[in-house]
């Protein structure tokens, strides 16, 4: 089984800012592979959706803490369906990459993510899958970080990110199947 989270803001204010790409992410995996509608589970205070892509059984996560406070999320779900941290993949936006790079990593720091640093910080560990997507600007890194993640996209960066969706919805299918066929 693989828990897959999605770190983003609660509220619909937050819905299509940049620090919301993971969630965006959810939502689209479970599009793309019919999974039932989000329903929020207390003990997580977290929207979840139970389904299977490419034959694993696999939970989607929106947590509906504050990015901050993901950690909290992530060590309720994992408790709760006894999931192995390394069958923990967690999807946020990253700063320090350019616009639409995608960044795959295992067993790594949080790289300055407040979402990420609170998981490790909870689950006492490094050791889960993170799929970075990059949301700098050309121009370079902006200097009020924290007002910027909470923008929209602009319509140009919309159309590179859906495309860097699929991208990241047919790399998580291939390692699923992977996963799967060991």
């Amino acid at each position: 089984m693989i828990l897959i989270i999605g770190l983003g803001n609660p509220g619909k204010q937050y819905k299509s800012t940049r620090h919301n790409i993971g969630f965006r992410v959810i939502d689209e995996l479970a599009r793309e592979y019919n999974f039932p509608d989000f329903r929020l589970q207390k003990k997580s205070n977290a929207l979840i959706s139970e389904g299977a892509i490419g034959g694993e059984k696999t939970i989607l996560a929106k947590p509906q803490t504050f990015m901050n406070n993901s950690g909290k999320a992530a060590k309720a779900l994992i408790n709760y369906y006894k999931i192995q941290t390394e069958n923990l993949w967690v999807i946020n936006d990253d700063i320090d990459l350019p616009l639409g790079k995608i960044k795959i990593s295992g067993n790594q720091g949080a790289a300055g993510h407040k979402g990420v640093t609170s998981i490790i910080e909870e689950l006492k560990t490094k050791d889960f899958w993170r799929i970075r997507i990059g949301i700098r600007p050309e121009k370079g890194k902006p200097k009020n970080v924290e007002k910027f993640v909470l923008q929209k996209f602009t319509k140009e960066e919309e159309r590179i990110l859906k495309e860097v969706i699929k991208e990241i919805i047919q790399e998580i299918e291939t390692r699923l199947v992977e996963i799967r066929d060991q």
